[in-house]
């Protein structure tokens, strides 16, 4: 069957395809979704499914990632030509999910799964370039330590973009799940089955638990207001909640892909892609803990806010 692009799907304009504009950077509006807009009507035309457009894009990201083991300035550029068509793609296959109405968690797995080989490659062979240049063994350890820092801070930044969404623009616009209700499905699926399915939901119970680890205290508020307003978060939460994040989330922004291509990109024109891992083990980690602290006492606050408003009054006498 072939994906349904309704007349409504096909007018929408670029912004209609957005998640929420606040939780989007400069460079995504003026560049990426506009770019990945028009992306996302060619694929629809020739009926490919979001999950294709991310490995497409992944294919894009992983060859850019050995274009920069070279030290060689254009192979650099080449490689930076692809990470820049990579993320356009990136953007592309979630656009699309939303034009054709065929969002889904598969999709996002799938979607996240492309995102983390393209940076594997990027990582592998900037150390790899590294110990080629000058081979220090503590090159390698340097390349492992920024990369799983690489892969917290994303973690985060996801999780309190999509708590945002789903606290501000409601939780059909937001992708977050509890680890406990997964796990639950994961014990549900049978390997000889539904393999493919389980080996994803693997992989996103594994991202999912993360997140919780990261941030304890939006999992509590988000297990409140689960269970004490199943049907509609009350709209003095909902103001409270995006009158206190929204300062954080240009912060948040800092800690996403194009910051980080931006930096790869300058270290790479002047051929010191090493620190790029130092920048990742210093600047990037230290705002993470500054806005993990932050955000952190933010939903505290707001779980006592949401405890009182659901506590039942007890007329008197």
């Amino acid at each position: 069957m072939g994906i349904d692009l309704t007349p409504s799907a096909a007018s929408s304009t670029s912004e209609a395809t957005y998640k929420s504009r606040e939780v989007e950077g400069w460079i995504d509006i003026h560049f990426y979704r506009k770019i990945g807009f028009r992306l996302a009507n060619f694929f629809a035309r020739l009926e490919m499914t979001p999950a294709a457009v991310s490995v497409f894009g992944c294919l894009f990201g992983v060859a850019a990632g050995h274009l920069y083991y070279y030290h060689n300035l254009g192979a650099n550029i080449a490689g930076m030509a692809l990470h820049v068509g990579a993320n356009a793609l990136d953007n592309a296959d979630g656009q699309l999910a939303r034009l054709t109405n065929r969002k889904s968690r598969t999709g996002r797995v799938i979607d996240s799964l492309a995102d983390h080989l393209i940076w594997v490659s990027i990582y592998v062979h900037l150390g790899l370039r590294c110990l080629a240049e000058g081979p220090l063994p503590t090159v390698a350890l340097l390349a492992f330590a920024a990369g799983f820092s690489h892969a917290l801070q994303g973690a985060a930044a996801d999780y309190y973009r999509n708590g945002y969404l789903y606290f501000v623009r409601g939780r059909s616009r937001a992708d977050l799940d509890s680890s406990s209700t997964l796990r639950e499905e994961y014990r549900r699926l049978r390997w000889r089955a539904e393999p493919w399915n389980k080996f994803l939901l693997a992989l996103y119970l594994n991202f999912t638990w993360q997140q919780e680890m990261l941030s304890p205290g939006l999992k509590r508020l988000h297990e409140a207001i689960e269970r004490d307003f199943p049907n509609e978060i009350p709209s003095s939460l909902q103001t409270r909640y995006r009158d206190s994040a929204r300062p954080m989330l240009r912060w948040w922004r800092l800690l996403m892909t194009n910051t980080r291509m931006f930096l790869l990109f300058l270290l790479l024109f002047i051929g010191q892609p090493v620190w790029y891992f130092w920048l990742e083990l210093t600047v990037f980690n230290f705002l993470l803990v500054y806005l993990i602290l932050q955000q952190e006492r933010m939903s505290q606050s707001l779980l006592e806010l949401a405890t009182a408003r659901h506590e039942p009054r007890v007329d008197s006498l």
